[in-house]
């Protein structure tokens, strides 16, 4: 039982490792698209 149990905790260790990297990658470019782009201000007039 003891046995079963630590290949279950590993497997779902392994697999949270998996799944992190994956949405960690999501998350980056989630990120860079929500970036505003700095705009310059342009004084009209002068």
């Amino acid at each position: 039982m003891i046995s079963s149990h630590n290949e279950l905790s590993k497997k779902l260790s392994d697999l949270e490792k998996k799944y992190d990297s994956q949405f960690r990658v999501v998350f980056e470019a989630i990120e860079k698209l929500m970036v505003i782009p700095e705009v310059p201000n342009k004084r009209l007039g002068i």
